[in-house]
């Protein structure tokens, strides 16, 4: 079933016009993702999707009776309540039909036994809307509110905090908290990964996942979009394409379809110019006019196919000065952290020429507190860091602090490397999207994106062999990333970075350290590596945990089959005895539940209204152990 449907949408706003003949169609429990570079507009698709903005032209129809959430990009809430009780405004129907049970059952207490027609109507509504209660979730909504803020870190907070005193990251997450207890028909979120760590993540993915009602997310993840989509939508200048498949299978799908263009495009222009060619050498003889004519004429009908839109993508290349030695960096007993404040301590690692290293762990935990040290922007609390023979540090700071508010894009980085002619100033800017009169914008006034592209065009002129980026990929879209990645693959010089970005380590690093309270821990490989090694690990310290500390003896081959043998056989009598033991008991409670209810209908209890209602707690306590007893039969019967 379509739960929700674009057909034909345009926006503008004054002069500039965002996209125009955009068609989407979302279906019942389908997880779906939109990509595209920034300033594409799939914050706008969004808002007009869950009618937050009017398109110019075209409609958007949803199914009658559609329940949607939607989590505006950055869009924290804003109350007074404190935590838990701003989660439980999303069940507000309950708690109302929750209080509404209570004057029922006040009802029933007081009621006069008299009347018994009132009382039987009473007791029928108070079963219907006891069971409506249960059925949505009555007994289980708190529960609810505990995971979801569980999964997304609020679970060692006090809930009684107020909302308004949290930070914008924690009032982000606990948006998307309020979405999804929710559950919705349709979930709409823009950029629902910004603020969560890799732990938060992980969760979302899965939560996701077996999420039973349908995802419309915008998201520069793409190892959540490889996780959660099933289809990909890709808005560019030329509109909106559905694919089929996850973010991987996007990208394969879209180099075939370009590919494909891209020869239709050559073929029609080769056939182009020949018919050119033929119409201006017969256009002036007497014997062909007519034919050169008729070829004319076919040439200005036919429907000229646009050469495929080449992405403007930045022009990213790393080089060093001069190759470091072996040895780049070396940690030994290391603490982090401010006078105030130890984050960590004892660290030690060693970092060698051509190595990608990533730093991951919780947030505040201090990994970038670890690569501002190693960079002299902080000094160590305890312990030593070592440079290698030759090394020049390049670092990259995710907040852009080393940036100046007042300058021009153009001075910022001349005034850097004045040994440049602006020529080359203006080259290099070019290469990173600032053309034209963009290199005279001040720099207070560029996007997050556009900032990280002036970081990452004067890191790439500075040539350092030992790279410490703190999460580079941060305000970059799709494509940027992509480019940085393929600069990276290539890059000399050894690389220790930070990021969220599960799928930029995955291309990029060739270990993992992982920081945590207990210390470092180091891996060999990428992301899907690490998380193989780690889930290995604990696999085998909890075998190590459970098993006895008395070694085994060894026994024959002969006795251990002879052993076995009979212990199928004790197992499988054992199972006989609980089924039948099973059966007994289903027989009895299906017997007591019966004369239970029709205890219901004899005037000395429907009418007093204790003796009604512990007549139903038995009932539902026996159909409790009903179902509980079923199961097992089941499992047994069937293993």
């Amino acid at each position: 079933m379509v739960l929700l449907q674009a057909v034909q949408i345009a926006k503008s706003f004054g002069a500039h016009k965002v996209f125009s003949g955009l068609s989407l169609t979302v279906q019942e429990g389908e997880k779906a993702g939109i990509v595209g570079v920034n300033g594409a507009g799939k914050s706008t698709l969004l808002k007009i999707l869950t009618g937050h903005l009017a398109p110019d032209t075209g409609e958007v129809t949803r199914v009658r009776d559609l329940s949607l959430s939607y989590l505006a990009q950055g869009g924290g809430l804003d109350s007074e309540k404190s935590i838990w009780n701003e989660m439980l405004t999303v069940f507000t129907p309950l708690i109302d039909m929750e209080k509404q049970i209570r004057d029922m059952e006040k009802q029933m207490e007081d009621a006069s036994p008299v009347d018994e027609s009132v009382n039987r109507q009473l007791l029928e509504n108070y079963d219907n809307l006891s069971a409506l209660y249960k059925s949505r979730g009555g007994f289980t909504y708190e529960a609810s509110i505990r995971s979801v803020l569980s999964g997304l870190k609020f679970s060692d907070m006090d809930l009684a905090t107020p909302v308004n005193t949290l930070s914008g990251g924690q009032k982000t997450r606990l948006a998307l908290a309020r979405c999804l207890l929710g559950e919705p028909d349709l979930l709409i979120l823009d950029e629902p990964t910004n603020y969560l760590d890799m732990d938060n993540l992980a969760w979302l993915e899965q939560y996701l996942q077996s999420y039973r009602g349908a995802v419309l997310v915008v998201s520069h993840d793409r190892y959540f979009l490889d996780a959660l989509a099933k289809v990909i939508y890709e808005l560019t200048p030329a509109g909106l394409t559905r694919y089929t498949g996850n973010y991987s299978a996007f990208i394969q799908q879209k180099a075939v379809l370009l590919e494909q263009q891209l020869k239709n495009y050559t073929r029609q222009q080769s056939e182009i110019a020949r018919q050119e060619e033929f119409i201006r050498r017969n256009m002036a003889a007497k014997d062909t006019t007519k034919r050169a004519q008729s070829r004319l004429k076919s040439l200005e009908k036919m429907e000229r196919l646009e050469r495929p839109g080449q992405e403007r993508r930045v022009a990213l290349s790393f080089n060093v000065v001069r190759p470091s030695g072996m040895e780049v960096l070396k940690v030994q007993n290391l603490g982090v952290g401010y006078t105030d404040l130890t984050l960590a301590h004892g660290l030690d690692f060693q970092i060698n020429r051509g190595e990608r290293v990533a730093l991951v762990g919780p947030n505040g935990i201090g990994k970038s507190t670890l690569l501002k040290t190693i960079a002299g922007l902080l000094p160590s609390l305890e312990g030593q860091v070592t440079l290698g023979s030759h090394v020049q540090i390049g670092y990259y700071d995710q907040e852009q602090q080393g940036l100046s508010g007042d300058k021009q894009v153009l001075h910022e980085l001349w005034d850097r490397y004045p040994s440049l002619d602006e020529v080359d100033i203006r080259t290099v800017l070019g290469r990173f999207l600032f053309r034209g009169d963009e290199v005279k914008k001040y720099v207070r006034d560029l996007s997050g994106g556009e900032k990280s592209r002036l970081t990452l065009a004067a890191l790439m002129l500075q040539k350092a062999n030992l790279l410490l980026l703190d999460e580079p990929t941060n305000h970059l879209d799709l494509p940027a990333k992509e480019v940085l990645e393929e600069a990276l693959d290539g890059y000399p010089g050894a690389i220790l970075f930070v990021s969220h970005d599960r799928y930029f380590i995955n291309k990029t690093a060739t270990r993992v350290l992982e920081l945590t309270t207990d210390g470092l821990s180091s891996y060999l490989g990428n992301y899907d590596y690490y998380l193989f090694k780690k889930s290995e690990r604990e696999q085998l310290e909890n075998e190590n945990r459970c098993t006895s500390a008395e070694p085994a003896r060894e026994e024959s081959a002969e006795k251990k089959q002879y052993l076995q043998k009979k212990e199928e056989e004790r197992q499988k009598r054992m199972r006989r005895r609980r089924v039948e033991d099973l059966e007994q008991a289903i027989a009895d409670l299906e017997e007591n539940i019966s004369r239970l209810e029709a205890e219901l209908f004899l005037p000395e209890v429907y009418q007093d209204y204790q003796a009604c209602r512990k007549r139903q707690e038995e009932i539902e306590e026996a159909r409790r152990q009903l179902n509980d007893h079923m199961e097992k039969w089941l499992s047994l019967v069937e293993g």
